[in-house]
């Protein structure tokens, strides 16, 4: 089925602004039908979940309907669904409980491709339990993480495996999968940063086979929280820091305090949006699957103008990967990276700059700590929005913009 992006721009109240979005990489704009389940939360009777009054059957079922919504999305088991803050309070948390399983003379991986928040709180953990931090490298000049390269870094001392889906600085998508047969080979867990790639992917954890994934609702048209996802039989080897009256039953023995019971509503609503960007379809999962494909097509075809555009301009652009989310990471000859952004916020396109807390990832590149600009698209991204990018791009070398220091692709 065709996608259609005008009927799909139409739900998004913020698009009446007058902005061009291209920073969906950090947070997409939220469509009617969630900000609507979010009110409509809100409104009703509402309290601690329970079953003895309306209000804690609300509450109850919120939660249920957000746990299934979620195992629907990633094609993983309800029971095993947490929700926390953030992404990166999941795993500052998680790390915390599986480094004390770990003795001194163990060892993680972490890959110089990730987010700073699958990275620091592995790092942190294993200073803290005396276990030895090994680096994985992917190839500054392709953008690719090479699995044998993750596979040379494991022993029998190796305890976790941290990767992500897909940079959220260039696009990256590496072979989870392989990375992972690899792990367990020798015994290792393995945790996967799914917060980039969960908006630009149907994901499939079985496929992966990770044993843990991590991903944020407000990258893929929902609120702003964090959902942790593994089977519930692990979760139940692993024993969080909680308080003594809390229940110690998984999920929620990770979940700490009440949960935001209106957010949850919009995740759920998040999916069925999702679900439904290329049609009705009766079962959830087949929705996902049509409209993720379809959306995916759509954004591939808009990624191919931008590329093509930037290459006319000159531009250097690091993403490119053979395996990529629609995300440009570039940088534009004679001209810094801020002073681009600062231009074309002056001219109501948001498209940022900077290393977006992928700060091994800049380094590994060559661009120090100050990064590049990053274009990502969404479901809501058109061919006026290009156009404006490009336009406004364009028109860069009459605003008066300072030259940048010279830069290279290769860390040497």
């Amino acid at each position: 089925m065709s996608f259609d992006v005008a009927r799909v721009r139409a739900d998004f109240p913020s698009l009446g602004a007058g902005l061009t979005f291209f920073d969906a990489p950090g947070g997409t704009q939220t469509p009617r039908p969630v900000i609507d389940a979010i009110t409509a939360a809100l409104a009703a009777p509402l309290a601690n979940r329970g079953q003895a009054n309306l209000a804690q059957r609300n509450a109850d079922k919120i939660v249920v309907e957000a746990r299934q919504a979620m195992a629907d999305l990633v094609q993983g088991d309800p029971a095993g669904v947490v929700f926390g803050r953030s992404a990166t309070q999941l795993t500052f948390d998680l790390a915390r409980t599986v480094a004390r399983t770990w003795s001194p003379g163990d060892e993680v991986v972490v890959s110089r491709l990730d987010h700073d928040a699958n990275i620091r709180p592995w790092v942190t953990a294993a200073a803290a339990s005396g276990v030895t931090v090994r680096w994985a490298d992917f190839d500054p000049e392709s953008g690719e993480l090479d699995p044998g390269q993750v596979g040379r870094l494991l022993t029998e001392r190796t305890r976790l495996v941290a990767v992500t889906a897909a940079s959220n600085l260039i696009g990256t998508e590496p072979d989870v999968a392989a990375i992972a047969a690899l792990a367990h080979a020798v015994g290792a867990l393995v945790y996967v940063d799914g917060v980039h790639y969960t908006a630009h992917a149907l994901v499939d954890l079985p496929g992966l086979g990770c044993d843990f994934f991590v991903c944020s609702p407000y990258k893929f048209l929902g609120p702003h929280l964090g959902v942790l996802l593994a089977d519930p039989r692990l979760l139940q080897t692993l024993h969080p820091d909680k308080l003594l009256p809390s229940t110690d039953v998984v999920p929620e023995r990770f979940e700490l305090g009440t949960l935001p019971y209106e957010l949850l509503a919009g995740v759920s609503a998040a999916v069925d949006y999702l679900a439904g960007l290329a049609g009705e379809h009766q079962d959830r999962r087949a929705g996902l699957l049509a409209s993720l494909a379809a959306v995916q097509e759509h954004q591939h075809r808009l990624q191919r103008r931008i590329e093509s555009g930037l290459s006319s301009l000159g531009a250097t652009v690091y993403s490119r990967a053979a395996r990529r989310t629609s995300t440009i990471l570039f940088d534009l000859p004679d001209a810094s990276a801020a002073e681009v952004a600062e231009r074309l916020a002056g001219l109501r396109v948001n498209a940022p700059a900077g290393h977006f807390y992928a700060l091994e990832a800049s380094r590994h590149l060559g661009l120090g700590d100050r990064g590049a600009v990053r274009v990502g698209l969404a479901p809501y991204t058109d061919d006026v929005d290009v156009d404006r990018l490009l336009g406004g791009l364009s028109t860069l070398g009459r605003l008066g913009v300072e030259p940048a220091p010279p830069r290279t692709l290769s860390s040497r």
